[in-house]
């Protein structure tokens, strides 16, 4: 959703025989970049326009680094004539589309685009010297983008193509069974949602500290959501670092083991005072809140008191920027708890379990293609 890939119209692929099946390469096309995109510093985005939208601007966001391009490699951009979020570029390939077609859900993590009245902030755009001609032309979720130009992996030529949808929004709804159901995805990030009442319209200039937004869901609704950028990611580098620790002890193994071993480590202890504020890729909200240890002592140093405390902080994150007293006041009954890491980490779906005081149904087979292809077929 909040990636981008630029291409030139006409020359954005060409379609070859593969085996019995057509399928098309990329041609002018760039590199996909995506949300992780750093090179946005607080600093540059603080020296950008203030949207006119209820989404604050942050760095990965499409229209953010376009302004990137647009200051530090302007040659760069005189190369392409469209953009897109990934989704939208496949959708473009498969239909011929001269002009990219983008739902309000990507633009809307774009930035710069007003959900209310579902436009760009074309005029305060244009008046900075954005290259607005890069700017998809927006469909509502659910409409049809065209058809399929050509055979592709196995389906017919003139099959109608859905606009592309947000990941994030089509997961959602393949798992939310009830408007009563929150949320909790811990994969390579972190997210905690629920749907927003009908009727419900988020603020015009929301505080750049706030740290719940308000993402376009389907019908006109809008989903709440608590949107860490430290989830498994931050698994991944404890796992990485204990690695390198044992590397230079003269000592090789998996990450695979490790994993396995410091979680096994954890179940073995149930409480600690050990703290660890685990925002290590900082937050959105907070982009200079890194991590931090604190109430350490000699007698909780084992590496199942510091793998405890590593996924509690996980937690704890989410719930101070999305907590249980404000579930309950929007009449969330329970949790819905997926993601890969979730799913692989018992600890933290303990810690989970503890910090947030609603029934947990855990599951597998929540899947944003999953969740696209049934809003599809309702619409």
């Amino acid at each position: 959703m909040h990636g981008i890939v630029y291409w030139q119209t006409n020359q954005g692929c060409h379609w070859i025989n593969s085996g019995n099946q057509r399928v098309f390469e990329p041609k002018v096309v760039s590199h996909l970049i995506t949300w992780e995109d750093g090179r946005c510093s607080t600093d540059f985005l603080s020296c950008l326009p203030q949207p006119l939208s209820h989404l604050n601007i942050a760095s990965g966001f499409g229209c953010a680094t376009i302004f990137w391009h647009l200051k530090y490699r302007p040659e760069f951009l005189e190369q392409y004539d469209a953009a897109g979020t990934i989704q939208d570029y496949v959708v473009s390939m498969l239909c011929g589309l001269q002009r990219p077609l983008m739902s309000v859900q990507n633009a809307a993590s774009w930035g710069y685009f007003n959900t209310k009245f579902k436009t760009w902030n074309t005029d305060l755009l244009q008046e900075c010297g954005f290259p607005v001609y890069l700017l998809p032309q927006i469909l509502d979720a659910g409409c049809i983008a065209g058809k399929t130009s050509y055979e592709w992996c196995g389906i017919p030529q003139g099959t109608e193509v859905g606009v592309a949808l947000g990941d994030f929004q089509c997961a959602v709804y393949s798992s939310a069974a009830e408007r009563t159901d929150a949320v909790l995805n811990v994969s390579t990030s972190a997210q905690l949602t629920f749907s927003m009442p009908e009727g419900f319209q988020p603020e015009d200039h929301p505080s750049p500290a706030e740290a719940v937004t308000y993402f376009p869901y389907f019908e006109g609704q809008y989903l709440a959501v608590a949107a860490s950028l430290n989830g498994g990611n931050v698994f991944a580098s404890f796992v990485a670092m204990l690695a390198q620790w044992m590397a230079v002890l003269g000592l090789e193994t998996s990450d695979s083991n490790i994993y396995t071993r410091v979680i096994n480590a954890a179940l073995l202890v149930n409480e600690t005072h050990f703290t660890i504020r685990p925002t290590l890729f900082g937050e959105r909200h907070a982009p200079e809140s890194f991590a931090s240890v604190s109430n350490v002592t000699s007698t909780e140093l084992s590496l199942g008191h510091v793998t405890r405390a590593m996924c509690r902080g996980i937690i704890e994150n989410l719930h101070s920027m999305l907590p249980a007293h404000r579930l309950k006041e929007s009449g969330i009954k329970r949790i819905i708890g997926t993601g890969s890491a979730l799913a692989r980490n018992a600890v933290l779906k303990q810690e989970l379990e503890r910090i947030f005081p609603f029934p947990v149904v855990y599951r597998k087979d929540i899947d944003s293609a999953l969740g696209a292809a049934m809003i599809m077929v309702k619409q």
